[in-house]
């Protein structure tokens, strides 16, 4: 049987098999922890949605600012994956902290902790992984990435379910013992990521190794095109506010949190599932393309969000929000792979994930100031952030179909 008579899956590089390995174990760690983290907060410490917004969106933002130099020097150094085994490190190291956090100070330090490791790992993890596949299986690459990294959510949120259930049944609120048994819990797997991806991944640097030219030069290298549609990305992400609010939607609507993390498993066995195949998708028929239903598809979740009723639609639609996710997650970090040259992907996705991240701030502290203050003044209350997230998809999508040209576009390829 020759390469090309095998199926996809069998052509793919080890490293695609251990980085999402690595991110199937982490995801399992995280998983079981983050999405009760809003919940914690709320129900036990007694914080205002205002400042979980605040606490949510400036561990995203501390995320983004080591995104884009970190992945300039895995260009510049010709490594990732010893990066990619520091960040792993580092996330590990702090969720310990949250065992003895008692104020939210204390657990948006361990949060930011957190997010210093993802900062450090994310673009030259996703350096490596494009590095390590041809363009004809980049996005079948990304996609299976996804999809174990959102398998292993599923699995987190299994295990969170039985600890929960074990330490307080069927209680609306989270308490304060369950949350501690959860953070105990996860450490296995995070330290188990870590050691996976050090002893299995292979370095496949960028061939630039020294490459001593300064991050202007190497930013304008990026392209135009990469320029437009980072811009265009980022008026989407003004919209895409942290998934906690999604998380408080849904207790606002009468879920219990045992409720809560049930469809939190739907969510992600949905995104799990779609992922892979989009992601071949996109090789066959461009990435442009899907990434424009995917917005659009977005847009019309989010405006369910708003006008929910019960716990019904907000499960409903979060099931929903899991294929969004699983359209346009691997599909857009393929089309940054696109669209610039491979010596400088480490900058690209730096980049990228950067100016995304930091405007992670500002999404979460207006969805927080619109949930409870202007929101409230108008009649909107909690809607009022699901209206604007929708807005901004719609206008998103109509800006990409008409400003971005991928890589021979009407190929019927994105690359």
């Amino acid at each position: 049987m020759t390469p090309e008579q095998r199926p996809p899956t069998r052509r793919l590089n080890r490293n695609v098999w251990v980085t999402s390995a690595t991110s199937f174990l982490t995801d399992v760690s995280s998983e079981m922890v983050l999405n009760v983290l809003p919940l914690f907060l709320a129900n036990v410490l007694g914080v205002r949605t205002s400042v979980i917004g605040l606490v949510e969106g400036a561990a995203e933002a501390t995320a983004s600012l080591l995104k884009a130099p970190v992945g300039a020097l895995s260009d510049r150094l010709g490594q990732r994956k010893g990066l990619a085994v520091l960040g792993y490190g580092i996330s590990a190291l702090a969720k310990p902290f949250l065992l003895v956090a008692s104020t939210w100070g204390a657990v948006g330090a361990a949060r930011w902790a957190d997010r210093v490791g993802k900062g450090v790992r994310t673009a030259p993890r996703d350096a490596l992984l494009a590095d390590s596949v041809d363009e004809s299986s980049r996005g079948l690459a990304f996609g299976l990435h996804r999809a174990a990294d959102t398998g292993g959510a599923v699995v987190g949120l299994l295990a969170a379910i039985a600890v929960v259930w074990l330490a307080q049944g069927g209680a609306v609120a989270l308490g304060r013992e369950a949350f501690r048994t959860l953070v105990l819990v996860s450490l296995v797997p995070a330290l188990v990521a870590v050691a996976v991806l050090a002893i299995g991944a292979r370095e496949t640097g960028p061939g630039s190794a020294g490459d001593e030219r300064g991050a202007g030069l190497a930013l304008r290298g990026l392209g135009r095109r990469f320029g437009v549609f980072l811009a265009i990305s980022a008026v989407f992400d003004l919209g895409n506010f942290s998934d906690a609010f999604l998380v408080l939607r849904a207790q606002e609507r009468g879920l219990s949190v045992v409720e809560v993390l049930w469809m939190l498993v739907a969510f992600n066995a949905v995104y799990a599932a779609i992922s892979t195949p989009a992601g071949s998708l996109s090789d066959r028929i461009g990435r442009k393309r899907l990434l424009v239903a995917g917005w659009l598809f977005y847009a019309a979740v989010y405006l369910g969000f708003a006008v929910a009723e019960t716990g019904l639609h907000v499960t409903a639609l979060f099931v929903a929000y899991g294929a969004y996710y699983g359209l346009t997650a691997g599909t857009a970090k393929a089309l940054v792979a696109d669209l610039v040259p491979p010596r400088l992907r480490g900058t690209a996705f730096g980049t990228y994930h950067a100016t995304l991240g930091l405007i992670d701030l500002p999404a979460s502290l207006i969805a927080g100031i619109l949930w409870q203050g202007i929101g409230s003044w108008h009649g909107l209350g909690p809607s009022a952030p699901f209206y604007l997230g929708a807005t901004l998809a719609l206008a998103a999508a109509l800006l990409l179909a008409a400003f971005v040209r991928a890589p021979d576009e009407g190929s019927g390829s994105a690359r």
